[in-house]
């Protein structure tokens, strides 16, 4: 009589384990399936971006949120001497000056802090200069990066990412850099994933997601030039467009911050760590000039980060993505060999030469001209 009991005990075992196996099997081809492209997204990363593409994006802000709580970005302290790079060995007079010192906004500031030098010369013109600074002076252990590129002399190309916005048969240029190519100087992150973007990425006359009238916006045009502003005002579709890039709001507009750049911060710079945080951010402007002005680094607000772009000249500036995984720029160096050798422009977690292979997301290329 006991082992009748026992049998439909080990039965109904038997059978859950059996639903559950079958429950999972699906979910683990999912996260095998989301772990096997190839790119050089860490497995943190394509976890993430896997829970978030299956209706767990507030777990995984939530987990974000904790961890941010428990390890919060540093108050205070200090930066080490070499921080802020070397002095100038020369100042070019010529067609293109080295630009001027950005002002420090810790006091007191360090040697070199905010002072640009050469990063990439071409043809004896400094067109990459870059400067370090800290971001503000609550979080004084932190550099930031801003990257400084002569619009006269560099042509951006918008390259499309396997995964976002995917659909790579419609997109006129490839997702992987060559080293081979003669003009290719460097390369930075582009925006959001599209459907977190609010608005659209354009190319090759497809568009993915919607082209919102009022986002933020790169654009690239046919001749090689390039422009920011807001869709529908600064920047319209005509026939001589290549290329759209859109991204939240702008941060700087008509060379003043954003009226609402410390409010609905979740919602409008953010939601990947709620409230006002301080993160990995990444951002893009133009001055008046008609140059470029790119600004990465930990520790920022929405409101640090366009501080920081306004600072280095922008007129018009957008938020591009946000931390560590998502957020780096770099420039390369020709070699001896007639290829290029990637160097990093700043302290970011992903290899130096990630565009050289597969990028889930999309990006744009810098070419000298």
């Amino acid at each position: 009589m006991k082992l009748q009991e026992k049998w439909p005990v080990k039965k109904w075992w038997q059978n859950t384990l059996l639903v559950l196996v079958l429950l999972l099997l699906p979910v683990t081809w999912s996260i095998g399936t989301a772990m096997l492209p190839a790119n050089t997204d860490p497995t943190a990363a394509r976890l993430a971006e896997w829970a978030r593409d299956h209706w767990l994006g507030s777990v995984v802000t939530a987990l974000e949120q904790l961890q941010y709580e428990i390890n919060p970005p540093k108050v205070g302290g200090t930066i080490t001497p070499n921080s802020f790079g070397a002095t100038p060995s020369a100042t070019p007079t010529g067609e293109i000056p080295i630009h001027e010192a950005l002002t420090p906004i810790v006091s007191p500031s360090a040697a070199n802090e905010g002072t640009f030098s050469e990063a990439l010369n071409v043809g004896g013109l400094p067109i990459i200069q870059v400067a370090y600074l800290r971001p503000d002076s609550i979080h004084t252990s932190y550099v930031s990066s801003v990257v400084w590129m002569s619009g006269a002399h560099v042509r951006f190309e918008q390259r499309p990412g396997t995964l976002d916005p995917g659909q790579l048969s419609k997109w006129s240029t490839e997702p992987v850099l060559s080293r081979s190519t003669p003009d290719l100087i460097g390369a930075f992150n582009g925006g959001f994933k599209i459907r977190s973007s609010r608005g659209g990425y354009y190319d090759n006359g497809h568009t993915q997601g919607t082209l919102r009238t009022g986002a933020a916006s790169i654009v690239v045009y046919k001749d090689g030039t390039s422009n920011i502003g807001k869709w529908g005002s600064d920047v319209v579709m005509t026939p001589d467009v290549l290329s759209v890039r859109q991204n939240l709001d702008l941060l700087v507009d008509n060379d003043q911050l954003a009226k609402n750049i410390n409010t609905a911060v979740e919602s409008n710079w953010g939601a990947t760590l709620k409230a006002k945080t301080y993160v990995w951010r990444s951002g893009i402007g133009i001055t008046a000039a008609g140059d470029f002005v790119y600004v990465m680094g930990d520790a920022l607000n929405a409101y640090s980060l366009a501080n920081l772009l306004h600072k280095a000249g922008a007129i018009r500036a957008m938020q591009l993505d946000i931390n560590p995984q998502w957020v780096s720029f770099m420039w390369f160096q020709k070699s001896s060999t007639g290829g290029v050798v990637p160097i990093k422009a700043a302290r970011f977690d992903r290899p130096a030469d990630r565009y050289f292979h597969p990028s889930s997301r999309d990006f744009f290329a810098i070419y000298s001209k």
